[in-house]
């Protein structure tokens, strides 16, 4: 009996961080942890919001753009330091200072996803 089981790939063409794997989130709208997180639940609580009260430890989060500057960017630092960080980010379209922000506080972060559902397929 085979028991190995065929996991999601997702390429992109830009990355920082180490490989992971996980439970994914997958949004259709972009992400702002400023506006978009409570930073001290790490559950989307921006009302409306696509994952609307889904939370983000431990998950890989997969959204079309970040959205957000220099408060964006060390809010990735805020929630790794409270522990309640993704183990990744993999956005469609990103910008340098999130970027910075990730690689700061050690999240693995992507950029190269068109639409989200369209880039994840069998292995």
């Amino acid at each position: 009996m085979n028991t190995k089981r065929s996991a999601p790939l997702i390429k992109v063409r830009r990355a920082y961080g180490v490989v992971v794997e996980g439970e994914v989130l997958i949004s259709n709208e972009g992400f702002s942890p400023r506006y978009d997180l409570d930073r001290w639940t790490g559950l989307i609580s921006r009302p409306g919001h696509a994952l609307e009260g889904h939370n983000l430890k431990d998950k890989i989060l997969i959204t079309p753009s970040a959205k957000g500057g220099i408060a964006a960017g060390w809010a990735f630092y805020d929630i790794r330091y409270k522990d309640i960080a993704p183990r990744a980010f993999v956005f469609g379209v990103t910008n340098p200072v999130m970027v910075q922000g990730a690689v700061f506080a050690g999240i693995t972060i992507t950029e190269g996803t068109s639409t989200p559902t369209e880039k994840c397929s069998p292995a």
